[in-house]
């Protein structure tokens, strides 16, 4: 099985195959969701300290805020991430 990591940002990364959903946080039912993670444990930050732009849900339970916008998370997962399109013009 190929082992596929995306990178959320500040060097975190997490397996592609395990992410169920990328939303943004602004609605009350993802507000919710993320504070039913905050007081079970389920919850991890990866955010540094910044505004969090993107949660990610994973199979496992846990949810994962993250500083960089969903679309882009998305790109990085189909592989049209900005940076890799521009590596493709380079070469």
């Amino acid at each position: 099985m190929d082992m596929k990591f995306i990178n959320i940002g500040f060097g975190n990364v997490v397996s592609a195959h395990r992410v169920i959903s990328i939303v943004a946080p602004e609605s009350a039912p993802i507000k919710r969701i993320v504070q039913e993670a905050r007081e079970t444990g389920d919850l991890i930050d990866a955010t540094y300290g910044r505004r969090t732009r993107s949660v990610l849900v994973m199979d496992s339970g846990h949810v994962i805020l993250s500083a960089v916008q969903p679309e882009t998370i998305v790109g990085r997962i189909t592989g049209k991430d900005d940076a890799s399109k521009a590596e493709d013009e380079d070469t």
